[in-house]
């Protein structure tokens, strides 16, 4: 116990909070620029059980705000380097890795083995797939979202009569309005404040040591320091939105469901024959990759598509991470409606390196 002698000694905590804290199992979602700080303090603040979900690798361009890495990491899986470099902080923490993203085929069973679940992710599809999931199995999830200079932070499904992720956005935005670090920017500081403040409820949920933000929604800006809370109530029309049961929730296209296009990987789009491959991408993004029938428009230069040709009706888009080749495929098809255009998922990020 001597690694926690600083906050055993707060009364709200004291040694029966600590073994709360050593007895709990937390499933963290996400290690980008929320999960980086969520993971340090609760494996510093010695949570015995921590499961790590991320299929992505680190990127160079991530190094502002996932401060876990560093440049030496680049090209790693998240998943490996975080547990690696935890490992050797804390030899009392128990990790446990899942190196792919969450879909509705595998949600059910790695969600189910956890006591409490945090959302660190950066995409709708995951955000409502995970609080569906946490709905059915009953699970509290901690929550944070970022904007440019604002964040947000709540917990859903604590105990009868609360609030869930529905309850403050039932339906999900198109892929339009969705934004992304990559167009609006982010300084690394905020999800580093909103994260510490996502630890902070998880501690919360777990101990009891305080009041979490239970049917409230926390908002910070971090360029002002303002913040203003807002109180949620259980939306019964928004709740008949989640899937009855398991089974439906696993037929259930997440990504379509957001983003009203055709998702799929790298895996899938390369054993396709007969078709084009748009990259949407600035100039001065990279790695260039080495595509048969491959044709380059930014996403800036979107505004004049008269000379554009296809010369095949099904047409993949990529992007650097997924996002902007929803837009992209949406602005496409208003475009161009006889052709079909199907956006690759996680982007040039999640290329297959081998």
């Amino acid at each position: 116990m001597d690694r926690f002698e600083r906050q055993v000694i707060l009364k709200e905590i004291g040694p029966e909070g600590q073994t709360k804290l050593q007895n709990a199992s937390v499933l963290l979602i996400g290690l980008g620029g929320l999960g980086c700080p969520i993971l340090n303090y609760l494996a510093a603040a010695g949570v015995g059980k921590i499961g790590l979900v991320d299929g992505d690798l680190v990127s160079i361009s991530n190094l502002n705000r996932q401060t876990l890495y560093g440049e030496n990491h680049v090209g790693e899986l998240k998943t490996e380097v975080a547990s690696r470099i935890i490992n050797k902080k804390y030899s009392d923490i128990k990790l446990e890795v899942y190196p792919f993203f969450l879909n509705p085929k595998n949600a059910f069973e790695v969600i189910s083995q956890y006591d409490l679940v945090i959302d660190g992710t950066d995409n709708f599809p995951t955000r409502y797939l995970v609080n569906d999931v946490c709905f059915q199995l009953h699970k509290p999830l901690v929550f944070g979202a970022i904007f440019r200079h604002e964040g947000q932070v709540s917990v859903f499904n604590l105990g009868e009569n609360s609030c869930n992720y529905r309850d403050l956005f039932p339906n999900p935005p198109s892929s339009m309005e969705v934004p992304n670090c990559s167009e609006t920017g982010v300084l690394g500081v905020l999800p580093g404040l909103i994260g510490t403040l996502m630890a902070t409820e998880s501690i919360k949920v777990i101990t009891g040591y305080a009041e979490a933000l239970r049917n409230r929604v926390l908002f910070f800006d971090s360029k002002t320091y303002q913040q203003y809370f807002l109180d949620l109530k259980p939306n019964a029309v928004a709740r008949n939105l989640i899937p009855k049961s398991k089974k439906e929730l696993e037929q259930l296209d997440y990504e379509f469901l957001c983003s009203g296009i055709p998702i799929i990987s790298w895996e899938e789009g390369l054993k396709s024959s007969k078709v084009q491959w748009l990259d949407v991408r600035e100039s001065h993004e990279m790695p260039k990759l080495n595509l048969e029938n491959l044709i380059e428009i930014p996403m800036s230069e979107f505004y004049d598509l008269n000379q554009v040709q296809f010369n095949s009706d099904q047409v993949f888009v990529y992007c650097q991470s997924g996002i902007r080749s929803q837009k992209a495929a949406v602005k496409l098809k208003e475009k161009f409606p006889q052709k079909e255009f199907i956006s690759i998922r996680g982007g040039v990020n999640a290329y297959p390196k081998n």
